[in-house]
This record gives C-alpha cells, sequence and structure tokens, in this order.
C-alpha cells in the first residue's frame, strides 16, 4: 500500500480529501499546524475527524505564524463579515486576495509535508486546495500546485523513477460538489469546522468561510450539521 501525506485542517475541504486518499487506496498519515490561528477550534475538529476516519499517524506541528501576522487569522485584524451572498450571482467579494489569506501558509504547509514524506518514503501529497470558491488565494491556483511539484523534484533526494506527485483533488470543484463527494465517501461532516471567527464552539455563520459552506450545503441539497450562533 502507498502512503501519502494528507494536510488535515479540521475543514470540510481537508476531511474530504482525507476520505479521497483512503478510497484511492493510500495508506495515509495525516498532518496538522498550530500555526498561531485565532482560534484552536479547527485543530480539535482536525483530531476527531483524523480519529474518526482514520490514518496511520497524525502529527501536529507547532508554528509561530502570529510573528508575521498579516493576515485577519494571525493577526489582530477583523474578520470580514457578510460579503458572500447565497446567491451565487451576488457575491460582494472583490477580485483582490482577501485579508484572510495566510502569507504563504501553503507553501509552509506543504514544505512541512514535503520533509515528512522524505521521511516514511512517500512520494504523494494531499491538499484541499480549491480555485472555484476561494479562486483569490494565490496559493490554491493549478499553477502553484505545479510549481511547488517541481520545486519538490528539486529540493529533495533524488530516488531513480520516483517523483513526487501533489494531489489537489478539489482544485476544480464548488462547494456543493465537494460536500457531495463528502457524503458519497460517507464523511461526518458533522466533525468539521469551517469559521474563521467562531463564538466559543459556535461557528459564526457571517465571515467568508461559514457563507461559502452554509451555500454549499443548501446547493447540494444535504442538511448542514453545523451549529452557527
Amino acid at each position: 500500500m502507498k502512503k501519502a501525506v494528507v494536510l488535515v485542517s479540521g475543514g470540510l475541504d481537508s476531511a474530504v480529501v482525507l476520505a479521497m486518499a483512503k478510497a484511492d487506496g493510500f495508506q495515509v498519515y495525516a498532518l496538522s499546524f498550530a500555526y498561531g490561528q485565532r482560534h484552536h477550534v479547527e485543530l480539535d475538529a482536525a483530531k476527531k475527524v483524523v480519529a474518526k476516519h482514520g490514518a496511520s499517524e497524525h502529527k501536529i506541528v507547532n508554528l509561530d505564524m502570529r510573528a508575521i501576522g498579516g493576515s485577519c487569522l494571525t493577526d489582530d485584524i477583523k474578520v470580514p463579515k457578510d460579503r458572500v451572498s447565497m446567491d451565487r450571482d451576488q457575491t460582494d467579494q472583490a477580485h483582490a486576495v482577501p485579508v484572510t489569506y495566510v502569507p504563504a501558509r501553503n507553501t509552509i504547509f506543504l514544505s512541512f509535508a514535503l520533509a515528512y514524506a522524505e521521511v516514511i518514503g512517500s512520494f504523494d501529497i494531499f491538499y484541499g486546495a480549491n480555485a472555484v470558491d476561494f479562486s483569490d488565494y494565490p496559493d490554491c491556483r493549478p499553477d502553484y500546485i505545479q510549481a511547488f511539484q517541481n520545486l519538490a523534484a528539486l529540493a529533495t533526494k533524488a530516488v531513480p523513477g520516483k517523483s513526487f506527485h501533489i494531489h489537489a483533488p478539489l482544485i476544480y470543484l464548488t462547494k456543493a460538489e465537494i460536500i457531495q463527494a463528502g457524503n458519497r465517501l460517507g464523511v461526518d461532516f458533522s466533525l468539521t469546522h469551517s469559521c474563521y471567527d467562531p463564538v466559543g464552539d459556535l461557528a459564526c455563520g457571517h465571515c467568508d468561510s461559514c457563507l461559502f459552506r452554509r451555500r454549499g450545503f443548501l446547493e447540494a441539497n444535504i442538511e448542514d450539521p453545523t451549529h452557527y450562533f
């Protein structure tokens, strides 16, 4: 059985990617990060998702990205609210990189995943990049993924006949399609957490991520198990 490193954030996207990797026959090694995010609810969710759906190992790496800041997730910056309409044709987001983007986060996470893959003898890394709903995130674009894959070939120990593959199976799916795929694979969405600005254990219901999630479940015609404030 081939081994794969899967980035698991605790959100619904990464839970679906974990299920996809297992369905593809990979032995999963889950990797999560305590990177100084404004809340630890998502990390608690990541632990629950991995415990429920299974992995050979789950590592949690501690980073301090608050030392750099530059994002409302790692700095004292207000989280934008009510920018996304439940109507897909009426989204108020400006076409610019949003303040919810954490500078170079995916590059840092994928670099750790690459190191982990080298150690366990894996050449496959999965992460939940999506270029549809979050198309303004520079590190969720197909050309970024290809560039990192090229980097991986140059930055690691050479193994004859082997090359790294960065899997992003959600890249062209809408949130509704992701939810439907997860539903078919038996993902327990009640364990996942998407909110950028939770109130205790409750999702705020008004940040970009909450609204994309709510709209995704609505369009997928599947009940949203999230508890909103």
